[in-house]
């Protein structure tokens, strides 16, 4: 989440916002945030909830979400998405500026194409 909070300025030059969330409770989410992130933190995600988004469910240490790293689009239509059962495979900062910026770049394109081409 650091380095989320480090690119904080060069994702909102794109119109992109970050969210976290935690199972953690309140307090706990807020020591994280008081670690200096500035981006806005849920807490107190339930098994139901990480269903929901079809994230995995570790039912060691008293439970927890495996993290889940969704990039969402106008409308709230997914752009990409990661999933892992363990510490590695998440989505970085730089990655997911790499694919707004492509993206982005393709609807551009797509708009200046004339109609029917």
């Amino acid at each position: 989440m650091d380095a989320y909070e480090e690119k904080k300025a060069e994702l909102e030059a794109l119109g992109a916002k970050v969210y976290a969330a935690t199972v953690d409770d309140k307090e706990h989410a807020g020591e994280m945030a008081g670690r200096g992130l500035t981006f806005s933190i849920g807490y107190g995600v339930t098994r139901e909830q990480a269903d929901s988004i079809g994230a995995w469910w570790s039912d060691d240490r008293g439970g927890y979400v495996q993290p889940a790293e969704f990039l969402l689009g106008r409308g709230g239509v997914v752009l990409g998405s990661m999933y892992a059962s363990g510490p590695v495979g998440r989505m970085g900062a730089d990655e997911a500026i790499r694919l707004i910026n492509t993206r982005e770049r393709r609807r551009l394109e797509e708009e200046q194409q004339p109609a029917g081409s």
